[in-house]
């Protein structure tokens, strides 16, 4: 069984009561053994018939009157020769002085110990401290049993720090490798086909700058979603929020992309029922284009897609978009880890597009306060849904 770890206040309340109390018992138990050898010694030095009366006395007899005066007659006469040696004021009160000293040296490194003990895993705290600060992301404090209440959470609290930092550091290192692999091919044909017109191999066509165009705009947009997350992470993504029927935006988006939805054969089904929000238009705007977008480039072979709207219960609105193709892949895990996730195995860009645009979804959503949510339908298909609280 469990137990439940205490404060430090009332642990270290309960250390300092038990080590007085501890500190007391010892002095009395000191003080009380050596008043008895005292007496012990005195009886000793009685004759034999005065000692049973002593003993007599102690134990809560009653003696005869005439024992019991031959005894305080005794008493008076040796404690009134020079050469009595037996017990004194001062030797009591030595007894209580040394008693003391060393039940409250006892106490002290009993108090020692238990205070090293209270503070070794701040100790290691510190020490994985220092290693999170050099940059050992991977550092860990390991949760004593012993440990009180704060030091417990303080443990908990900074392995999920180091926990945080670490996978942030993996994140911005595939990031990093990713923006790299998302650069390379528009930038390597941009400097090949600028060299080769340069050289005179390739012709200054309109045909030819045109192509050098797409990439161009292939490179804003990367740009374009990147800044999109940087915001988003400095959580000025969504500044301008009003009240606004979510089904009309949806219904504007829809009217600007019919090109785009006719090019790639979607037909699309609406079923926009009013959905009030507080919500950025403009973001929202985008985070529906970036989903119609998806589902142009990788569900376009389902042929149909199903646009809705709906109001939530406490307020708020939800956003679906439902298609036919082939939906996300069995580990979702992936889709919600790599930014720059992409339907095609093979990374291709042949239809377009940098990969962020979940992301870019997820990021506005959050910034509203609210989700993205992305599932397989249960006839095929994909379901993106975009939850946005009232």
């Amino acid at each position: 069984m469990k137990t439940r770890a205490l404060p430090l206040a009332r642990t270290t309340a309960i250390i300092i009561a038990a080590m007085l109390l501890l500190s007391v018992s010892l002095t009395y138990l000191g003080v009380n053994w050596y008043a008895n050898h005292l007496e012990d010694a005195v009886i000793n030095s009685l004759p034999p018939p005065l000692a049973d009366t002593y003993r007599a006395i102690n134990n809560g007899g009653v003696p005869d009157a005439a024992a019991v005066q031959e005894l305080l007659r005794h008493l008076a006469s040796v404690e009134g020769r020079a050469d009595f040696d037996g017990p004194s004021d001062f030797d009591l009160q030595m007894s209580v002085l040394v008693c003391s000293l060393l039940s409250a040296s006892l106490c002290s490194l009993i108090g020692v110990w238990l205070a090293r003990r209270i503070a070794h895993p701040l100790q290691k705290l510190a020490l994985a401290a220092e290693s999170l600060k050099s940059g050992d992301f991977s550092a860990r404090v390991g949760v004593s049993h012993a440990s009180t209440r704060e030091v417990a959470s303080l443990v908990e609290s900074f392995n999920a720090l180091a926990t945080s930092l670490e996978t942030m550091e993996e994140r911005l290192r595939f990031n990093n490798m990713a923006v790299a692999h998302e650069l390379r091919t528009p930038v390597t044909i941009l400097r090949g086909s600028i060299h080769g017109m340069l050289d005179g191999v390739f012709p200054m066509e309109r045909k030819t700058m045109s192509n050098l165009l797409v990439q161009v705009e292939g490179l804003s947009r990367l740009i374009e979603d990147l800044r999109t997350l940087s915001l988003a992470i400095g959580q000025k993504l969504v500044l301008n929020r009003a009240m606004r029927n979510v089904a009309e935006d949806f219904e504007i988006v829809l009217e600007s992309a019919k090109p785009m939805l006719e090019a790639s054969g979607l037909e699309v089904e609406t079923r926009l029922e009013p959905a009030p929000a507080p919500i950025d238009a403009e973001r929202i705007r985008q985070a529906l284009l970036a989903l119609l977008e998806n589902a142009c480039r990788y569900a376009a072979a389902g042929k149909i897609l199903r646009c809705e709207t709906s109001a939530l219960p406490d307020g708020g609105a939800v956003i679906r978009l439902i298609d036919n193709g082939p939906g996300f892949p069995a580990d979702m895990q992936t889709v919600a880890a790599n930014p720059f996730w992409r339907g095609d195995p093979s990374r291709s860009r042949a239809t377009g597009g940098t990969g962020l645009g979940l992301s870019v979804v997820r990021a506005i959503a959050t910034a509203h306060g609210g989700s993205l949510e992305l599932e397989n339908g249960e006839h095929g298909g994909a379901v993106a849904s975009v939850v946005l609280p009232n």
